[in-house]
């Protein structure tokens, strides 16, 4: 009896979905196996540590009413900080039992995105456009992408940014819930899948305002590859279409019970026009796909600079490129109607990038033009057109072994930056010695190391880095008011009185500042003014 090659018999069960999940979930926990005791990071103080939601899953969230710009991200977010809420409930403030949560958020869409592309090669309109092996390879590497790629590491090692990594794990699952209904015949299950792609994409909405895009997603998801009636597929839309009002009606809500106007709860950058955020956005989205190709030079706090002009050297060029994908997109859709069915698969993944970055990169102004952990969702689209290009049509079983290890080499590649990556989450200083040093001018990096110097009572090293950070912007509540308790821990109380009371001078309305105000009353207390 002939002994079959080893690489067959690998290949053969490499095929198996159980395998291919497993090999997913085992990659996944390799790179990230070295976070769990990574710390919190600084801004965590104010958004986790310091809440009083944190402590009492019951909190009256109506008592924050006199705190607007906090009741409002609460209210609008309530399903991601209740996670934080359980977190705390179940072992207080151990770092080690956010990163698992995080972790099993991150794994659970890597399988999602599986899912996702497995499922959509049994759609009518793939159904039988390519054999099993090359459909279950090119949903094996889309997810393997997904999950050990390293500019997903904000999203995941980041413990406060599980709102976006928590609100794709409900988007991915109410389309794949949606796909799997359109997919059965019973008229139960279809019912049941339907019933779960509804109360996810609700879970989503109420975790993070990028998940208004869902419903057009499944819009489109159910126009590429499904077929019909149009009034009985219009049915199975309008339950998830009529979600669509989650958030505008809650922005709406809360604009009533609070001082906060709509336009102020969206255009939430003083100072900067939709059409300039626009413009600096064309060579955000840019740098975005240059990071997944070539994810160097990762930075939690970009330092960005604004552009004057569309048609300035910077931008102009990035739009053109944008606008080159997006019609090579509508060309790869034109295509797969008379030919190779396939390519619908590339066009949808790029059409997802541009539809899930829409709202974070678009029109409304955010404070920071870009954030890595705003590619987490965007990113599957994208990894899933890469692959599908790939996978899908090269010529011959020679050219098709060839690209699965030059795929194999990327994933081991990604997977050894992640896990470098991630080291550096592990050390305060290290991490932010690194932002530092990649933006020497933004002031929340030096605020933030000058935190971390202050925890290992590095005070020269913090009161410097605290200065430098005053000298960029000498209105930074954070940084004055950390100056202070520095000279506090150096035996210098008056010298703290002067510089938290600064702070509250120039910060009367920030949400910090009753807390810091009873805490200036009883330093004042304790250090009555000498008599002259």
């Amino acid at each position: 009896m002939e002994i079959r090659p080893t690489f067959q018999i690998i290949t053969s069960h490499f095929h198996r979905p159980y395998m291919q999940m497993l090999l997913i979930i085992a990659l996944g926990l390799a790179v990230y196996s070295n976070t769990l005791h990574a710390p919190f990071q600084s801004d965590e103080l104010n958004y986790i540590i310091h809440k009083p939601y944190i402590k009492d899953l019951s909190f009256p969230i109506d008592s924050l009413r006199d705190q607007p710009e906090f009741y409002k991200t609460l209210k609008q977010r309530y399903i991601g900080y209740l996670t934080f809420a359980l977190n705390y409930r179940l072992h207080g403030y151990a770092v080690e039992g956010y990163h698992i949560v995080n972790i099993s958020i991150h794994l659970l869409s890597g399988l999602l995105v599986y899912l996702l592309v497995f499922l959509s090669f049994r759609t009518p309109f793939l159904r039988r456009f390519t054999s099993p092996e090359k459909a279950s390879i090119t949903a094996l590497f889309s997810g393997l992408f997904f999950v050990v790629h390293p500019l997903q590491t904000e999203a995941v090692t980041y413990v406060y940014q599980r709102l976006a990594s928590l609100m794709a794990f409900f988007y991915l699952g109410s389309l794949v819930a949606y796909i799997l209904a359109r997919l059965t015949d019973r008229l139960y299950s279809r019912l049941v899948f339907h019933a779960l792609a509804v109360g996810l994409a609700v879970l989503a909405m109420k975790t993070k305002e990028n998940a208004f895009t869902l419903p057009i997603v499944v819009v489109m998801y159910e126009l590429f590859f499904f077929e019909g009636k149009i009034s009985r597929r219009i049915l199975w839309i309008v339950p998830l279409l009529l979600t669509l009002m989650i958030i505008p009606i809650s922005t709406l809500s809360i604009s009533h019970q609070t001082s906060l106007r709509v336009d102020q709860m969206t255009a939430v950058t003083e100072g900067v026009s939709m059409w300039d955020y626009l413009i600096v956005e064309f060579r955000v989205i840019a740098t975005y796909i240059r990071l997944i190709f070539l994810p160097i030079n990762q930075n939690l706090d970009h330092d960005y600079p604004s552009f004057e002009s569309f048609l300035s050297a910077d931008v102009l060029p990035a739009f053109l490129l944008l606008s080159a994908i997006l019609s090579t997109a509508l060309h790869l859709f034109h295509r797969s109607r008379t030919g190779k069915r396939g390519l619908r698969l590339i066009a949808f993944g790029i059409f997802w990038f541009f539809v899930t970055l829409s709202v974070e990169s678009s029109l409304i102004p955010l404070p920071n033009p870009i954030n890595e952990y705003r590619v987490y969702l965007p990113s599957a689209g994208f990894f899933i057109s890469v692959c599908s290009a790939a996978f899908l049509f090269p010529a011959g079983r020679r050219a098709g072994r060839i690209i699965i290890a030059a795929g194999a080499s990327v994933v081991i590649l990604l997977s050894v930056a992640t896990y470098t990556r991630n080291d550096l989450w592990g050390n305060n200083v290290l991490f932010w010695k690194d932002v530092v040093g990649k933006s020497p001018l933004r002031a929340r990096a030096h605020n933030n190391l000058g935190l971390h110097y202050q925890e290992a009572r590095e005070y020269e090293k913090a009161i410097r880095e605290y200065k430098t950070a005053l000298s960029m912007d000498p209105y930074f509540f954070d940084a004055r008011k950390n100056l202070g308790l520095v000279y506090l821990d150096l035996g210098q109380p008056y010298a703290a009185i002067i510089e938290i009371e600064t702070a509250l001078i120039q910060n009367p309305t920030d949400m910090r500042a009753p807390a810091t105000l009873k805490m200036l009353e009883l330093l004042k207390r304790r250090n009555p003014p000498a008599d002259k």
